[in-house]
C-alpha cells in the first residue's frame, strides 16, 4: 500500500493538485487514506456511507468551496451527488468494471472542462485492468514514474502510515465506548476532545 501513496505523492508534485477525487473500495480504506493524506500535508476529506448526514454534507461543501482539495470517496457515497468537475480523478483502488470506471473518470470532463484520470495498477490488478481496457477499446497511456523519485518519499510515507493506523485504531476503539464515526454516530458530548474529534469525521 505504501508504494501507492509514494506514487501519488510523486504525481502530485509533478502536476500540483487543485481539486481531485480519490476513489477507494471500502469505507475503512476511505477513512484511513484521508487521514494519511492529511498527515502528508494534503487537504483531504473522506466521503462514505457511514458518515452522518451532516458530516457528508460538510465534506461536500468544503470540497466545493475549495477548502479541501482532495475528496476521498467510495463509489456508493459519490453516486448521484452534485460534485463539480475536478482536475484529477485517481483510482487508488480499481473499480470492479468498465461502467464504474467510466462513471468515475467522467467527473474530469464536465461542463466542457478537461482533466486527468490516473489509475494505480499493482500486480494484483492486471487482470481487471486488462478487462477495463478491452471494454474501452483502447490501451490507456502509462503515467511515467521513476522508482528512485518515488522512493524519496518512502520514510515519510511509512511514518504517515503508522499515524493513520493509530488514528484508525482509536476510531474503532470508540465503537465500544461512545459511538463510532464509522457507524455514522457522533461522539458523546462532554470532556476534552482529542485531536479535534470533529476533524476525525474528516479523517
Amino acid at each position: 500500500m505504501s508504494s501507492k501513496i509514494e506514487s501519488l505523492q510523486r504525481a502530485s508534485l509533478k502536476d500540483p493538485l487543485r481539486s481531485a477525487i480519490v476513489f477507494t473500495r471500502t469505507v475503512n480504506e476511505t477513512q484511513r487514506l484521508a487521514i494519511l493524506l492529511r498527515t502528508l500535508g494534503f487537504g483531504a476529506i473522506p466521503l462514505h456511507g457511514q458518515l452522518s448526514q451532516s458530516a457528508r454534507l460538510g465534506a461536500l461543501n468544503k470540497f466545493r468551496a475549495g477548502s479541501r482539495e482532495i475528496l476521498v470517496a467510495t463509489d456508493v457515497a459519490a453516486r448521484g451527488l452534485d460534485i463539480p468537475s475536478v482536475d484529477v480523478v485517481l483510482n487508488y483502488d480499481l473499480p470492479p468494471d468498465s461502467k464504474t470506471y467510466i462513471h468515475r473518470v467522467g467527473r474530469t470532463a464536465r461542463a466542457g472542462k478537461s482533466g486527468h484520470a490516473i489509475s494505480l495498477v499493482t500486480q494484483y490488478d492486471v487482470e481487471i485492468w486488462l478487462r477495463i481496457e478491452a471494454a474501452l477499446g483502447e490501451k490507456q497511456k502509462e503515467y511515467d514514474t521513476e522508482k528512485d523519485e518515488v522512493m524519496v518519499f518512502k520514510a515519510r510515507v511509512e511514518e504517515a502510515q503508522r499515524h493513520a493506523r493509530n488514528e484508525m485504531k482509536n476510531l474503532h476503539e470508540d465503537r465500544g465506548k461512545k459511538g463510532s464515526v464509522l457507524k455514522g454516530r457522533r461522539p458523546a458530548s462532554g470532556g476534552k476532545r482529542g485531536r479535534d474529534e470533529m476533524d476525525r469525521e474528516e479523517g
